[in-house]
């Protein structure tokens, strides 16, 4: 046995896209065929945690290959495919192309402010969040400009008028609702209440929808709170995602189990896999794999730093003070120091390392 795929006789997610599937192959050039398979594939990848998905979605809009041949709600999703494989400049191609065709799109809006936010670029966030207050629901453009706020130094006013957005808002679409809880969860637990923060993560939960950035998010709240018992309870089922079986077996490894070394070669594995094909989708996780399971300090660093090269959310910025940190090289660090004094970003934990490495250039 190679590999145990995850399907089962009578799956009604494969039989739902049997169906997408069968109206695409009769007619390729029916884009509102396409675009529902296309859509589709894409929720899985970020479900399931499987860029297969995201191979299978450009392969269905391979039929509007030229960007300007393309209708605006193609460039969107792929838009959403690029940024999926970090691929940042061509997925800010596909929007600012999308939003010429369609100036209002509050879709292409709200997906440009978060690239945007991923590339520290935060006024051109600002500035996309302003236009999608224009087009969208409340909810939805109080938590683009919460984002950006939360992230540059607004955390408390942030936080709280998003959870009065949210409050006055309950019965919004479930996606944007777990969008807006993790949001929440994050500046929580920032502010330093964890106790809000674990009831946003468990509302976000609850509501049924399988998000492997919400999986990823509550298990590192509960390592970050000496919870690791419950982190890998919590990832147990999803061993197929490289992010959550890293932080599953960082979770293992903090308890002294034995799967923690399993865990720990089949991710080695994957890596060199990844390598093999030239993906560097991951250097984020591999380099934290190395600070824990290899001692590589120096290693880590490396691709730290080439990983902040790439984007430059918050957990990039951790990452690079982690590794300086380990490997003792503070001037190492210095963009992401650079990083948190401009942006404003309040988290007390990145805080004290960053006090620990300006003690160590002195």
């Amino acid at each position: 046995m190679l590999e145990r795929l995850p399907i089962r006789p009578g799956d009604p997610v494969q039989r739902d896209l049997r169906e997408l599937r069968q109206a695409v192959a009769a007619d390729p050039r029916d884009a509102a065929a396409a675009l529902r398979l296309a859509r589709r594939y894409f929720d899985l990848a970020t479900a399931e945690g499987d860029p297969r998905y995201v191979g299978y979605a450009e392969a269905v809009l391979r039929p509007w290959g030229d960007p300007h041949d393309a209708p605006a709600e193609v460039l969107v999703v792929r838009a959403q495919l690029a940024q999926y494989r970090h691929q940042f400049g061509r997925a800010l191609q596909a929007l600012d192309r999308a939003l010429e065709l369609a100036r209002g799109d509050p879709e292409a809006l709200a997906w440009r402010a978060a690239v945007r936010m991923v590339q520290g670029d935060y006024a051109g966030a600002r500035s996309d969040c302003a236009r999608l207050a224009q087009v969208a629901s409340e909810l939805l453009a109080t938590g683009c400009a919460a984002h950006v706020d939360g992230t540059t130094g607004r955390l408390r006013e942030a936080y709280d008028r998003l959870r009065i957005a949210l409050a006055r808002h309950p019965d919004v679409r479930a996606t944007l609702k777990l969008w807006v809880r993790t949001l929440l969860a994050d500046m929580a637990d920032r502010l330093g209440d964890a106790a809000a923060a674990e009831d946003h993560y468990r509302a976000a939960l609850a509501l049924g929808l399988t998000d492997q950035y919400l999986l990823a998010a509550f298990a590192e709240f509960l390592l970050e709170h000496g919870r690791p018992r419950e982190a890998a309870e919590l990832l147990r089922p999803w061993e197929r995602s490289d992010v959550l079986l890293l932080i599953l077996a960082r979770a293992e490894h903090v308890l002294g189990r034995s799967d923690a070394a399993r865990h720990a070669a089949a991710l080695e594995a994957r890596f060199a896999d990844a390598a093999r094909r030239g993906d560097r989708l991951h250097l984020q996780d591999e380099a934290q794999f190395r600070l824990v399971f290899r001692s590589d300090a120096q290693g880590a660093l490396a691709l730290a730093r080439e990983n902040w090269a790439l984007q430059k959310e918050p957990r990039d910025a951790k990452l690079l003070l982690e590794s300086a940190l380990a490997a003792r090289s503070p001037a190492a660090a210095r963009p992401a120091l650079d990083w948190l004094a401009e942006s404003r970003f309040e988290d007390p934990r990145m805080a004290a390392m960053a006090h620990e490495l300006r003690r160590l250039a002195r």
